[in-house]
């Protein structure tokens, strides 16, 4: 009773009010309505039971809730500095924006990061400086067993799918991609119509829902997927084993996302939540992992075939390595992606504890690659955050033969950065499939964005390796790359990190490694 009472005594509180504010004769007038209004706000406050915020603070708490909204706007552009936001910076963001734009991407008075800042990197100059190449340099995929090699660019479209992504997005993406002459990552969502209509070369990514080639009861279709591997657009195909954002988890697409034709390129019912399992059913051991990318690489005609994975247990990879040698085949690639997340929203502890980040899993595969003497049949794609040319020069320089980049290219295409991925709700359209919003990205504007974007970035990358000394990619070594490690010690990649050379594990395996070569077995994944 005493409750209601406030709530009545608000009321009139409010029409007191609102008669004082225009007088009695004009108490109906329009100026009376706003507090009127807000008299029945603080009633539904003061009654509701769920938030303790506003039944204290009828009205008033309402403020609360909205800064609590737009608090990462608010961070964003008012509040971080130009080199420390999260996940990318001010900086590096608006060197994306003005290379997709095709404007200057410089900067005078010199650097704002601190340089004596434990952690920060820098590339080793030379006293020798080469000419910049006239082409940038490819990279040829596909191993002994390859009958079809593809020649990948440096940095590429990485793996995004149709679903998360709004058609415009995957059209203007792969418009880029065919105008650049780059490959352009599927994602696991299934081959759309939108991937192959501008025509730009694509790297099919089969998940562990195998989206695209799969059966009523999800497993694998072998007929579906040969059929679609033979596409002419289709240049790779990859096998993905697990992603940065959430490795070991699979994903969920609600039913209120599943259109009729999001259905249709994933061979999934209309209306109904589809599950990607956190395992895939055509595998259970490094050996069976092995044959089944052999196999893949026979049903798409002797394409380049390989996995993608965030890097886990060391034992568990030997074991794969074990398995190749066993089996006497391997994957043309293997992508690493790195486990600082990416475009996939995930669960906040996946993002921010589980996976190897990139550049340690980089290291991990390469040297193991090295080590049971494999390198030179597997190339490497680094996938995780690259950005710059200078973040493709890193990953060059910590064993990888190319880069992807997708939230990159997201900005190409738009993206701000609104972190609204999952919710249907993107501002630029990029990542919604609500029509009115995708509406707003245009598809003729975007694509040569990411061209650009493709071409300066591997521009600069080959800029800066030139001021090293280098021309081709294969000639950077660790010694290149240094980081300081205090305010008064920096050391070079190749003194702070283990370097197995071909063919050790196999003889000799280096202390560090002995433990987990001797344990790693082609027939289980230990763990």
């Amino acid at each position: 009773m005493k409750r209601i009472a406030i709530v009545v005594l608000a009321l009139v509180v409010g029409m007191v009010a609102a008669v004082a504010a225009v007088g009695l004769s004009l108490w109906w007038s329009a100026a009376a309505v706003p507090l009127i209004l807000l008299g029945l706000l603080g009633a539904s406050d003061l009654l509701q039971r769920r938030h303790s915020v506003l039944r204290n603070y009828p009205v008033l708490g309402h403020a609360r809730f909205l800064l609590e909204r737009i608090r990462p706007e608010l961070q964003q552009y008012f509040i971080e500095r130009n080199f420390d936001g999260r996940p990318f910076d001010r900086d590096v963001r608006t060197i994306v924006y003005e290379r997709a734009k095709g404007t200057d991407a410089e900067q005078p008075y010199g650097t704002e990061r601190d340089v004596y800042q434990p952690g920060y990197e820098f590339l080793v100059p030379s006293m020798a400086p080469c000419p910049v190449p006239k082409s940038p340099p490819r990279v040829r995929i596909g191993g002994p067993d390859c009958t079809r090699p593809y020649d990948m660019a440096l940095l590429n479209v990485s793996a995004m799918s149709f679903g998360s992504l709004s058609a415009n997005a995957i059209l203007a993406l792969n418009g880029g991609a065919a105008a650049g002459g780059f490959a352009h990552d599927t994602g696991e969502g299934g081959l759309s119509e939108y991937h192959l209509k501008p025509g730009g070369d694509l790297v099919w990514e089969i998940g562990t829902g195998y989206f695209g080639c799969r059966t009523p009861d999800g497993d694998f279709d072998p007929v579906e997927f040969a059929d679609k591997a033979a596409h002419e657009h289709v240049k790779c195909v990859s096998l993905k084993l697990s992603q940065g954002a959430k490795p070991g988890i699979g994903g969920v697409l609600p039913g209120a996302k599943v259109n009729a034709e999001i259905a249709k390129v994933r061979d999934v019912p209309e209306g109904r939540t589809v599950l990607s399992p956190p395992y895939h059913k055509v595998f259970s051991t490094p050996r069976e992992l092995v044959r089944f990318i052999a196999r893949m690489r026979e049903l798409s005609g002797g394409k380049p075939t390989g996995f993608k994975l965030c890097v886990g247990s060391r034992q568990q990879l030997l074991a794969v390595c074990k398995a190749m040698l066993a089996e006497g085949t391997t994957p043309d690639f293997i992508i690493v992606d790195g486990g600082e997340g990416g475009t996939g929203a995930a669960p906040l502890e996946f993002a921010d504890h589980v996976g190897t980040p990139l550049t340690e899993g980089l290291l991990t595969v390469h040297n193991a690659l090295v080590g049971a003497g494999l390198r030179d049949r597997i190339r490497l794609g680094a996938s995780g955050k690259i950005a710059t040319g200078t973040d493709l020069v890193k990953r060059l320089v910590q064993g990888a033969d190319y880069g992807n980049a997708a939230r990159a290219m997201m900005f190409a295409v738009g993206c701000i950065q609104a972190q609204r991925c999952h919710t249907n709700t993107c501002p630029t359209g990029v990542t919604t499939q609500d029509p009115r919003r995708a509406r707003a990205l245009d598809v003729r504007d975007k694509a040569p964005r990411v061209q650009r974007l493709q071409e300066a970035t591997v521009a600069s990358a080959l800029q800066l390796m030139a001021s090293m000394g280098v021309t081709d990619p294969a000639d950077l070594r660790p010694h290149m790359l240094r980081r300081r490690i205090d305010p008064y010690t920096e050391r070079s990649y190749e003194e702070l990190y283990e370097w197995l050379e071909p063919g050790q594990l196999l003889a000799e395996p280096p202390a560090a490694w002995a433990a987990d070569w001797q344990v790693a077995d082609p027939d289980r994944f230990t763990v």
